[in-house]
């Protein structure tokens, strides 16, 4: 049920303004979405032939934004629809039910992914609901992390962003793990000249965030020659208008797509692929392996960025039972992160110059989430430095926070995510 007025549930939206928005998905508001199983209704619920055990979406009450700015959305909505629409006359009308967020979970544990959707329907379609994912909210603290320190990094590389955000110039990205999708949603909504591909290996994964956590169906594609073929339809127009043109989502293999795509040549690249046990596949990070070999070849040789989620996972839990519950939920971060960071420099930067950077310019660094028990790692082909230190390179990317952050209006801080636990990979 989507409620209206007048009952006892708390539902929310964003007010369509020019100044900057309030973060609709601070940390502030997580006892809305990171909660149990009880606390919310289950949507979505089924089993994955993909190794990622029981897959379910989980309903919570949202907060904000209040019933008072939902008539502001519902004109937004009209006003689209008569622009793809000009020269008609048109009494089409928008109705908000209201907001909810969304979690995506495996085997009724992991938190995958966390969105906040809208609900609405045409008038004179009542009986025709349709979900649209916000794509300005991000929730989950490592997504605004992976975030921060990528689009930073490329900024000090003399990436030229602003021109990317107005579509002045294409930035290629690649998404390989797609959860609900929330990350290259942000992505697309906030830079124009963003082409960004999306790898995700399981399809139910795939039709929870659309059916469930209202992802735009309309990215699905099995092959990049079927882009110039997809249309979406008339209430898809209305949501995202421009960005059908330039989000693909595939179902595939991250190894297979990497090693298969061979005519993209990516600016920066976004790497957030757990299973159902919460293990990071080996075959994404050892340096010997044919994915990483590959990604050497599809990243910029010049600036390009690798952005990669890290927690704890079961594979390296296992391998010291002696040490106790609570700081197994720990000490798996200083366990594990040191051998992905050394196999990705290894490959993606090596000595400065065997991946074609200029040498001595390439570099990897990592920082503490906060709040939660994540790292992200973040691999540079350079900054265009012939010496650098850690002060260095954590100065030059710090003070290119502020800068990214009113390019983008983004609704958080960057260099919350950046300043803590930097670490310069030797």
């Amino acid at each position: 049920m989507w409620p209206r007025a007048g009952l006892n549930c708390r539902w929310n939206i964003r007010r369509f303004c020019t100044r900057r928005i309030q973060d609709e998905g601070h940390w502030l508001y997580s006892s809305e979405w990171w909660g149990t199983n009880s606390d919310g209704h289950t949507v979505l619920r089924s089993t994955s032939e993909k190794g990622n055990g029981v897959v379910s979406v989980l309903a919570y009450s949202s907060s904000r934004p209040n019933e008072a700015y939902w008539p502001e959305t519902e004109r937004w909505l009209q006003k689209r629809y008569a622009e793809l629409h000009p020269g008609k006359e048109h009494n089409v009308r928008f109705r908000i039910l209201g907001y909810q967020w969304r979690t995506l979970r495996f085997n009724d544990d992991t938190r995958q992914s966390t969105a906040k959707v809208m609900a609405a329907y045409q008038q004179s379609e009542p009986n025709s609901i349709f979900l649209m994912q916000q794509a300005h909210c991000l929730a989950v603290p490592y997504v605004k992390s992976m975030v921060s320190v990528g689009l930073t990094t490329l900024a000090s590389c003399n990436y030229d962003l602003m021109d990317a955000v107005r579509g002045k110039k294409t930035m290629r990205i690649l998404c390989i793990g797609h959860g609900g999708g929330s990350l290259p949603l942000f992505l697309a909504s906030k830079i124009q000249g963003a082409v960004i591909d999306v790898v995700e290996i399981d399809p139910l994964v795939i039709s929870a965030s659309i059916q469930a956590m209202g992802f735009p169906a309309f990215s699905v594609v099995s092959s990049p020659g079927q882009r110039a073929l997809r249309k979406p339809d008339t209430i898809n127009e209305v949501m995202w208008r421009g960005i059908h043109e330039r989000l693909y989502l595939y179902e595939s293999d991250a190894e297979f797509f990497v090693l298969n795509n061979n005519s993209n040549i990516y600016d920066i690249i976004f790497i957030d692929a757990y299973d159902g046990d919460d293990i990071f596949p080996r075959k994404l990070w050892d340096a010997d392996s044919p994915f990483l070999q590959a990604l050497n070849s599809r990243l910029h040789p010049d600036y390009g960025t690798v952005v990669v989620n890290l927690h704890a996972d079961d594979d390296v839990l296992s391998s010291n039972p002696s040490v106790s519950y609570f700081y197994q939920q720990v000490l798996p971060m200083s366990m594990h992160v040191p051998k992905v960071c050394r196999a990705y420099k290894d490959v993606l930067v090596g000595n400065g110059n065997s991946s074609g950077g200029k040498e001595g310019s390439g570099f990897v660094f990592t920082v503490s989430v906060p709040w939660v028990c994540n790292t992200s790692m973040v691999v540079c082909r350079g900054l265009g430095m012939s010496n650098y230190s850690r002060d260095s390179i954590a100065n030059a990317v710090i003070s290119k926070s502020l800068e990214v952050e009113n390019i983008l209006d983004l609704p958080f801080s960057c260099v919350e995510y950046i300043k803590r636990d930097f670490t310069l990979v030797d």
